[in-house]
């Protein structure tokens, strides 16, 4: 069997040296089934039909597969992939059926840190993917016996002046981790911090909402450190009012919950509060118009029918006036 091409770019930076690369590069590749690959328990990176894996379908399709896949063996039988996620989806989507692979034992977090380190360096990563990632890395990096502080600390921003951009004692791994990443520590930090959101605002801060809001990092870190509770409270109240809350806002809701003061009273005030630039709403409780819509519509369909109706009015009431002219 022949050995492989070290076309992938994120591979050199797995290894701190030429030993090790080469190493890698020895290895032999063996063909194997593509049914009998799992995904890597946890795998923290979506994997979907976009436009960039529409490339890779393309290029696969064009030229082959050039890298290999790196998996490990199943103690129960199968493989489990380490790097090939995406590689995996296009060869199912072109209905290959077999895969150019590298088999290699490793334990739990060797492996998991071979798959964020694979994966980490994507150009297009959503906010709470890297977020997990980190914090996986981490995670493995501490069982191995490295040094790693908490990560999950006080990060927010109203502290950077006093801490000048350092969060707690340096860390070794968070600093090799920022330093492979190219961000810092802190940042690093409070994207971890977004692991603690409620998944529903998570989809709100990596825009895959299924309502029309979205929301900033900045606001998103200093909402992690509400309890799940409020988290749903406030979420409830933003898709009801079709607003989110400021930076300042959400600083607010964490010094109140830190203080143990924070109540639903405290969160509808915030919401209902008008803000700087804020265009004039109308306000309806939505108890009064979802018997009205299909169980299964989302707050977008409700808000799009609506205004289509409205619409539908408009044209109405205008071809009235016109006639009684």
């Amino acid at each position: 069997m022949a050995k492989f091409d070290m076309s992938f770019k994120s591979y050199d930076n797995l290894f701190s040296t030429q030993e090790q690369r080469d190493e890698w590069m020895s290895e032999k590749i063996k063909k194997i089934q593509v049914k009998d690959i799992e995904n890597f328990k946890g795998h923290p990176f979506s994997v979907e039909l976009d436009a960039d894996m529409q490339k890779l379908i393309d290029s696969i399709k064009d030229n082959g597969l050039l890298t290999p896949v790196l998996v490990r063996p199943n103690k129960d039988g199968g493989y489990e992939m380490i790097a090939g996620h995406r590689r995996k989806f296009a060869l199912e989507n072109l209905g290959i059926t077999e895969v150019d692979a590298i088999v290699r034992e490793m334990d739990d977090d060797t492996a998991t840190i071979l798959m964020v380190d694979t994966n980490i360096q994507r150009e297009h990563i959503k906010p709470t993917e890297r977020g997990y990632a980190y914090k996986m890395r981490l995670d493995a990096m501490k069982h191995q016996g490295k040094k790693v502080d908490d990560y999950t600390q006080d990060v927010g921003i109203e502290y950077k002046k006093a801490t000048s951009g350092q969060v707690g004692p340096k860390s070794w791994s968070i600093s090799q981790l920022a330093e492979q990443v190219n961000d810092s520590e802190r940042q690093i930090k409070r994207f971890i911090r977004l692991t603690f959101l409620i998944k529903p605002i998570q989809e709100m801060v990596d825009h895959v909402s299924e309502t029309n809001l979205t929301m900033a990092f900045n606001p998103a870190v200093e909402l992690s450190y509400l309890s799940e509770e409020h988290q749903q409270i406030l979420f409830d109240l933003m898709v009801t009012d079709e607003v989110t809350p400021s930076l300042a806002q959400c600083q607010e809701l964490k010094r109140k919950s830190k203080a143990g003061e924070l109540d639903s009273d405290f969160i509808f005030d915030i919401i209902k509060a008008e803000k700087p630039n804020q265009r004039e709403r109308i306000s309806i409780d939505t108890k009064q118009i979802n018997k009205y819509f299909p169980k299964n519509y989302t707050q977008k369909q409700k808000t799009d029918l609506i205004v289509k109706l409205l619409r539908d009015w408009h044209q109405k009431e205008k071809a009235k006036n016109v006639q009684t002219r």
